[in-house]
C-alpha cells in the first residue's frame, strides 16, 4: 500500500494531482464538506459558548468509511483542501471525523494544481490554522442563528416556506430599493444638438454642443439663429495620452466580465472556473487578491516578448486595495502563459481565454494615444461645438484585451478626425436637435449586484455565487428579459436653411437578464427593515465581515463575537413574536369596484400576489392573479380591474371559441383544447382574433415540421426534430439516434430496440 495519503475536495482534482505524484502516494477525495450542522434543529448551544454540534452528512458516511480505511494503512495523511477559510474548515472536519492524530497529519496548501506547486506544498507542510477554522465556524453559526430564529417568524407572520439570511437579505434589499427608486423616478427631457459638417472629399465632421436646452422653444431659437451663421475651426488641440490595462481577475471582477463579455451567470462562471482549476489550467478561483507571484510575472514577460516583442513587455505588481482581502492568494491567472486555450469544452475554453487575455494584458505596455479636440466657432453666437477623436500610436495591451463596462450609456471608442486646420470655414450639412430623457439608475444584473456587494464590503469571494443563486431559488428575485415600450420624442432638423419638426418614436425600457424583485421580496424586506434593522443594515453586515477577518487573523475570539451579536438579536426576536399577523403590510386597499360597490384589495395570496374583490369573509369574493411586473404597492385600481376581464373570448376560429387568459406559465390563448403561448409580444387583454389565429397556424406548422416519422398503430413512438437535432420519442423517454442511421429511414422495430438500450434517467430532484 502507498505510504502517503493525500485527501483533496474533489475527484477531478484528485485525478489531476495523482498524475503528478509517484507510487508512494494515494490521492482520494472527500467530495467537499463531510460534516455540518444537522438540518431541522438549531444545533448551537447558546448557553455554553455557542458550541456547535456537527454530524457526518448522510451522503458522506460511505466516503468517511473509505477514507478511514485508507488512513489506517497510511503513514502520513496530507489534508490538501483549498487554502481559504472554507477549505481550512474542511481539513479540520476531516481530521475530527477520521480521528487523525497530529503526529501523522500534515496540512498542505497550493493555489494552482501544477507539479511544482504540489511538490512545493509537500515540502512545506503545516498544521491546521484554527483561526481560519474559527472564522468559518463563526460565519456558519451566525448564519444558522439568524436563519433559525427569523425564518419561523416569517412563516407565522407572512407565509410558510420563507427564509432570511444575513447576506441574502441585504442582497434582496438592494434589488428592492433599486426597483422602488426606478418606480419613483420622474423623467425629464432636454434637447441635445449635434452638427454634421462637410469637409473636403466628402468627409463628414461630427460635432456636439456641450450645452443642452431645457425646452423645445430654446432649441428652436438656437437653430433659427444658426440659419444665418458661419461655422469655422476656432481651435485645434492635440494631446498625448495613454491607457493602462486592468489588473488580473479577482473572483468578483471575473464574474462581472464573464457576464458582460460571455453572458455567463455568476454560478455558471464559478462552475467553469472550478473545472479549469481542478484540471490544472488556472490558479485558485476564489480570491480577492490582485497579486501575481514573481514566477508568474517572469513567465508572462517571457510569453509576451516571444509573441509580440520586447517593446510590449511591462511588468506590473498590483496591490489589493481592500484591507480585508483573505489569505495570501494570487489573482486568477493561467498556470502556464504559453497555453492560450483550455481544450475542447466550448465554454471552459471561452472562460480560459478571457482569464488568459486579462492576465497577460496586465503585463503588457500601456497603449499610447493621441487625442485631438476641435472647437467649432459660430459667427453669431458665443456657444461652441466640439468634436474629438483619437489615434492609437502604439496599441500596447489593446492588442490583446479591452475591458468592458457596466455603463449602458458609454460611448464607442472615438475614431480619427478628418484633416482640419485652424480658421478653416466649414460647410454645414445639417443641425439636429433631438429630445432626450433622463433615465433612472439601471436595474442590477447578477454581476453588477456582486460588484455592489463587494464595494459595500458585504460577502467574500466564496459567498457571491451562492448568495445570488439562493435569492433566485427562494423566489425573492427573478432574472428576466423584458420588452421595452414605445415613447415619442421631438426632433428638429436644420438643413438647406429650413427647419423641419418631426415626432418620432423610440423603444425605451428594454431589460436584458436583469434582476427584478417579487412581491414577496418587498413584503419580507419591509418586515425585516421594520423589525430586524441590523440584519438588513448595510454597514452592520459589512462590519460583521470585518469581524470575521479579525477572527481569521487571531485578533478576536469567535464566541465573544457571536455573543455580542446574539444578545441584542435574540431580544428583538422575542419582541417580534408579539407582532400581530394583521399588522404586517401584506395587502393594500385600492378603492371600490364600480360594478359591485365592493372594496378591491391587492394582497399576497397563498400562490402569489392577487387582486381580491370583496372582504376575506365574503362567500362570493372574486380573485384575479396579478401579472408579471405588477406590484402590490403600486398597482392602480384600473389595472387591477382589468385583470378580471380574463379569461376573455377573443373570437371564433374554425367554429371554436378562442379564449385569452393568464396561466401558470404566462399569457396564452386556448383553442379546441390546445394552448398557445402569447409570449412577450401579445397582451391577453388586447390580442385580436387575427393575431391569435396567426399564432395558432404558426404553431401548427412548426409542430407539423417537427415530426419526421410517425408509425401507424403506435402513438407512443415518433421520430422528431428537436432543438439539438433529430431524436426518437418513446413514451416519456427521449432517445439519441446513432450518427450512422438516417432518421427518416428508421423502422418501428429499430426505434423500439434503441429505446430499450437507453437507460431511464435517474430522478435528480428532491423528494417532497
Amino acid at each position: 500500500m502507498p505510504k502517503n495519503l493525500v485527501i483533496v475536495e474533489s475527484p477531478a482534482k484528485a485525478k489531476t494531482i495523482e498524475g503528478y505524484l509517484g507510487k508512494d502516494f494515494k490521492v482520494a477525495s472527500s467530495y467537499g464538506h463531510v460534516r455540518d450542522l444537522p438540518k431541522g434543529g438549531l444545533s448551537v448551544d447558546v448557553d455554553n459558548g455557542f458550541l456547535p454540534t456537527y454530524e457526518i452528512q448522510a451522503d458522506k458516511k460511505a466516503v468517511i468509511k473509505e477514507l478511514k480505511k485508507l488512513a489506517k494503512d497510511a503513514e502520513i495523511i496530507y489534508l490538501a483542501s483549498d487554502g481559504d477559510r472554507e477549505g481550512e474548515a474542511i481539513s479540520w472536519h476531516l481530521k475530527e471525523a477520521l480521528d487523525l492524530n497530529d503526529s501523522q497529519t500534515r496540512r498542505i496548501v497550493f493555489h494552482e494544481i501544477t507539479k511544482n506547486a504540489i511538490q512545493n506544498a509537500l515540502q512545506n507542510p503545516r498544521g491546521i490554522d484554527l483561526n481560519l477554522v474559527n472564522a468559518q465556524q463563526a460565519r456558519r453559526v451566525l448564519d444558522r442563528l439568524v436563519g433559525f430564529e427569523i425564518s419561523p417568524i416569517l412563516w407565522r407572520k407572512i407565509k410558510g416556506g420563507l427564509s432570511a439570511g444575513r447576506v441574502q437579505s441585504v442582497a434582496v434589499r438592494l434589488v428592492v430599493d433599486r426597483e422602488r427608486e426606478i418606480d419613483g423616478f420622474n423623467s425629464s427631457s432636454s434637447f441635445k444638438i449635434t452638427a454634421h459638417f462637410i469637409i473636403e472629399k466628402g468627409k463628414i465632421l461630427n460635432a456636439e454642443l456641450p450645452k443642452k436646452f431645457e425646452s423645445e422653444d430654446q432649441a428652436l431659437a438656437f437653430l433659427e439663429k444658426c440659419i444665418e451663421a458661419d461655422f469655422f475651426i476656432e481651435k485645434l488641440e492635440t494631446k498625448p495620452s495613454k491607457k493602462s490595462p486592468a489588473p488580473p481577475f479577482t473572483t468578483s471582477t471575473l464574474q462581472q466580465e464573464a457576464s458582460r463579455k460571455l453572458s455567463f451567470s455568476v454560478s455558471q462562471t464559478m462552475t467553469l472556473a472550478q473545472k479549469l482549476y481542478e484540471s490544472g489550467k488556472i490558479t485558485y478561483m476564489r480570491t480577492d487578491s490582485l497579486n501575481l507571484s514573481e514566477e508568474a510575472i517572469n513567465a508572462a514577460a517571457s510569453a509576451i516578448t516571444g509573441d509580440f516583442g520586447s517593446e510590449y513587455s511591462q511588468s506590473r505588481r498590483y496591490k489589493t486595495k481592500s484591507k480585508s482581502a483573505q489569505e495570501a492568494h494570487e489573482a486568477i491567472r493561467p498556470t502556464d502563459f504559453r497555453v492560450s486555450s483550455a481544450g475542447k469544452d466550448y465554454n471552459e475554453n471561452r472562460l480560459y481565454e478571457l482569464i488568459w487575455k486579462r492576465a497577460i494584458a496586465s503585463q503588457i505596455s500601456d497603449a499610447q494615444i493621441e487625442k485631438t479636440i476641435a472647437t467649432v466657432g459660430i459667427s453669431n453666437n458665443d456657444l461652441k461645438f466640439t468634436a474629438s477623436g483619437e489615434v492609437i500610436k502604439f496599441d500596447g495591451f489593446l492588442k490583446v484585451y479591452i475591458e468592458s463596462t457596466d455603463d449602458e450609456n458609454s460611448d464607442e471608442q472615438k475614431g480619427m478626425l478628418p484633416p482640419l486646420a485652424e480658421g478653416q470655414v466649414l460647410e454645414l450639412k445639417d443641425l439636429t436637435s433631438r429630445e432626450t430623457f433622463t433615465r433612472p439608475a439601471p436595474r442590477y444584473t447578477e454581476a453588477s449586484l456582486v460588484k455592489k456587494l463587494e464595494e459595500m464590503g458585504i460577502g467574500r469571494p466564496s459567498t457571491y455565487a451562492p448568495t445570488i443563486s439562493t435569492i433566485q431559488k427562494r423566489g425573492y428575485i427573478s432574472k428576466e428579459t423584458r420588452e421595452g415600450r414605445e415613447r415619442k420624442f421631438i426632433q428638429l432638423v436644420l438643413a438647406n436653411r429650413g427647419i423641419e419638426r418631426t415626432i418620432n418614436t423610440e423603444t425605451t425600457g428594454y431589460e436584458k437578464q436583469k434582476l427584478f424583485p417579487t412581491n414577496i421580496a418587498m413584503v419580507v424586506n419591509d418586515f425585516l427593515v421594520d423589525h430586524f434593522p441590523n440584519v438588513v443594515d448595510f454597514s452592520f453586515t459589512a462590519n460583521v465581515e470585518k469581524e470575521f477577518d479579525e477572527i481569521a487573523l487571531g485578533e478576536k475570539p469567535w464566541d465573544s463575537m457571536i455573543s455580542d451579536f446574539y444578545s441584542k438579536f435574540h431580544s428583538t426576536v422575542e419582541e417580534t413574536k408579539l407582532v400581530e399577523r394583521s399588522e404586517v403590510n401584506k395587502s393594500r386597499e385600492l378603492g371600490k369596484d364600480p360594478a359591485s360597490e365592493r372594496k378591491v384589495y391587492a394582497r399576497l395570496g397563498k400562490f402569489g400576489p392577487v387582486i381580491q374583490i370583496g372582504e376575506s369573509d365574503d362567500d362570493d369574493k372574486k380573485f384575479a392573479s396579478m401579472r408579471q411586473g405588477q406590484f402590490i404597492e403600486s398597482i392602480s385600481l384600473e389595472e387591477a380591474l382589468d385583470l378580471f376581464q380574463l379569461p376573455r373570448n377573443v373570437g371564433v376560429y374554425e367554429e371554436e371559441e378562442v379564449i385569452a387568459a393568464i396561466g401558470k406559465f404566462g399569457p396564452y390563448v386556448k383553442h379546441n383544447g390546445k394552448f398557445y403561448s402569447l409570449g412577450k409580444e401579445l397582451d391577453p387583454l388586447s390580442v385580436s382574433i387575427d393575431e391569435a389565429t396567426a399564432l395558432i397556424n404558426t404553431k401548427r406548422t412548426a409542430d407539423a415540421n417537427m415530426v419526421i416519422k410517425a408509425f401507424e398503430g403506435n402513438d407512443e413512438i415518433q421520430v422528431l426534430n428537436g432543438r439539438y437535432g433529430p431524436y426518437i420519442k418513446a413514451g416519456k423517454k427521449n432517445v439519441k439516434i446513432p450518427k450512422d442511421q438516417k432518421p427518416e429511414d428508421l423502422t418501428l422495430q429499430e426505434c423500439v430496440d434503441l429505446a430499450e438500450k437507453t437507460p431511464e434517467k435517474k430522478f435528480k430532484g428532491k423528494r417532497k
